[in-house]
């Protein structure tokens, strides 16, 4: 047995050469038809197509507006402060954060006047309402704004 007698035990189908001419039988339309998305170019179909079907990204009420340029704050009141923290604490992001009442330490801040304050807090947050504001001065307390 010498190395050109050896032959693979399935022999391997040799891949149709099309668009070489008339003569080869694949030219022309090169095996494609004559019409139809399969005979064209580019893309054969594409995501979500349901073959003539309105697709169901389209049949989907389109609702609302989302501003790319949204800058979501978490909430916080000052009724929840004075519940949660002692008197003359720190409030921070990451403090409200161990507390459970953001979801989130490095997303904004907004600290709400809703409720009342009864002790003096050192709060840092990037925004506070008027309401707030007055009600953490009026106790004593310190505001911080940190930036965006």
């Amino acid at each position: 047995m010498q190395l050109n007698d050896v032959q693979p035990s399935n022999k391997r189908k040799q891949t149709k050469r099309v668009g070489r001419g008339s003569g080869s039988g694949h030219g022309k339309t090169s095996c494609r038809g004559m019409k139809g998305a399969k005979s064209r170019s580019g893309r054969l179909w594409y995501i979500g197509m349901e073959g003539g079907n309105v697709p169901f990204y389209r049949k989907l009420p389109k609702r609302g507006f989302n501003h790319y340029k949204r800058n979501p704050f978490q909430i916080v009141n000052i009724k929840d402060l004075s519940e949660r923290f002692a008197a003359d604490d720190d409030v921070t992001p990451e403090a409200l954060f161990e507390k459970n009442l953001i979801k989130n330490p490095k997303k904004p801040v907004k600290i709400l006047g809703k409720g009342i304050l009864d002790k003096a807090l050192q709060v840092s947050a990037h925004q506070f309402s008027e309401i707030a504001r007055k009600a953490i001065e009026e106790k004593g307390g310190k505001i911080q704004c940190l930036s965006l």
